[in-house]
């Protein structure tokens, strides 16, 4: 019976296990109210969070922690995303956090978040799909709820700044479940009516209430639109996906208005000061021709051309002075290179040239016959000192004075030890071989 009951330490450890390798506890989405709020000196975030009936540690560690845009207390209401993690120690589970969002805007924001990282992703927001606004628009559109402040703030806005353009406008839903699908059909529609630009936004409002411009299909029909288009949706601090894709971010439909067209009185100012350069510079202009024609009136050439006539006149007979004086510093120059060779004395006798090169050739044959002796007689004097020196090496030559060879076998007989009685052996002398037999040997 013993052996079925297992330790404390296997137990924690086989829930563990299973609870940190359970599919479903690997995400886990998490509301409720934080207490017993900590940070800890490295930074990590300890807490519980609880609804009416029960409650359960959190902890986010460090990394995560630096990632939040607001600080976290007591009391606060939060979404967390995070798995659930055990403590085998003590057997406790708990949440490892990974985000934190405060639940005031719910999955709303999340899907906020998931949409925009999605369409960040794809380029929807790159600001090379960005197209430039016309810089004075004729005709403009406007999509946008036809009753209210932000239409009407928007043409008062249009009509004070550019009372010029025309100015169509798209009712349109902006708020609800259909918003969306009515906000598409009104972009595809503008799109098509050749206008300059089109403002699409409504007034501030909830997240909620804003969330039609937080659609993808939304979105979308924005990036899609061959006209450029102003996001002006909610205040300054509302951000919807539709400004991220718009040409043209807004802070308020005010704002979009603002942005699309120019302002008339700054127009005329421009147009003014513009016009009163170009009269400054066509004064400048004329100015500087009067006094241009002025000084060619008061030319002396121009009016006395008979002086340009002789100046040039003269000028010539210059130039044809030089050309005659540098003609006869040449022609005397090749005269005198002339006399030169004329007055030669190898070009008057061409005799010598050819003597002196016999001359030269002579004692160069001289030199060489005399360096072909020498070297002859350098090579005949080491042949005859290496001859002599192999005279005295060679065997034979010792054999001539007495001495003798003896082998054995065809090998030489160095030692008495090699060879005994009977023995056959051929003794090599100055005049030749004579084979004997060892009758004898005495050490």
């Amino acid at each position: 019976m013993l052996d079925e009951y297992i330790s404390v330490s296997e137990l924690n450890l086989y829930i563990k296990t299973y609870l940190e390798n359970n599919y479903f506890l690997q995400d886990v989405y998490v509301k409720g109210e934080i207490s017993n709020f900590k940070r800890h000196q490295s930074g990590t975030l300890y807490f519980a969070i609880k609804d009416e009936k029960c409650a359960v540690n959190v902890v986010m560690f460090q990394s995560y922690a630096n990632k939040l845009k607001v600080a976290l207390k007591d009391g606060d209401l939060v979404l967390i995303k995070g798995k659930i993690s055990v403590y085998e120690a003590r057997g406790t589970y708990s949440i490892n956090a990974v985000e934190i969002i405060f639940d005031s805007k719910g999955m709303l924001l999340i899907q906020y978040e998931q949409l925009k990282e999605k369409l960040f992703n794809e380029g929807l927001f790159d600001i090379k799909y960005k197209k430039p606004l016309p810089k004075y628009p004729n005709k403009i559109g406007i999509i946008t709820a036809p009753y209210g402040a932000a239409i009407q703030d928007m043409l008062r806005t249009i009509k004070q700044r550019w009372p010029i353009a025309s100015v169509y406008i798209y009712p349109s839903l902006v708020q609800g479940n259909d918003a969306k699908f009515d906000i598409v059909k009104n972009i595809k529609l503008a799109d098509n009516d050749n206008l300059d630009v089109i403002i699409c936004g409504r007034g501030g409002g909830s997240i909620e209430d804003l969330w039609p411009f937080n659609e993808e299909i939304v979105a979308r029909a924005i990036y899609k639109s061959r006209i450029p288009i102003i996001s002006g949706v909610g205040h300054e601090i509302d951000f919807t996906i539709s400004d991220f894709v718009a040409d043209l971010r807004a802070p308020t439909p005010t704002g979009a208005a603002t942005f699309a067209v120019p302002d008339m009185d700054e127009v005329k100012r421009y147009f003014k000061s513009a016009r009163e350069k170009c009269n400054l510079a066509i004064l400048n202009t004329l100015n500087k021709n009067r006094e241009l024609i002025n000084k060619y009136k008061s030319n002396y050439i121009l009016n006395n051309p008979v002086k340009l006539y002789e100046m040039q006149e003269q000028r010539l007979d210059i130039l044809y002075d030089r050309l005659n004086t540098s003609l006869k510093s040449i022609m005397d120059t090749y005269y005198h290179i002339l006399d030169k060779y004329k007055s030669n004395y190898i070009l008057n006798n061409p005799s010598i040239l050819y003597e002196t090169k016999m001359e030269k050739l002579n004692v160069i044959k001289d030199n060489l016959n005399k360096a072909i002796v020498k070297n002859y007689d350098n090579s005949f004097n080491r042949f005859e000192t290496v001859k002599l020196k192999l005279d005295l090496l060679n065997p034979k030559t010792i054999l001539g004075k007495g001495y003798s060879i003896v082998y054995k076998d065809n090998k030489v007989v160095k030692d008495i030890k090699n060879i005994k009685e009977s023995d056959s052996i051929n003794i090599v002398l100055g005049s030749g071989n004579v084979d004997a037999v060892v009758k004898g040997v005495n050490e």
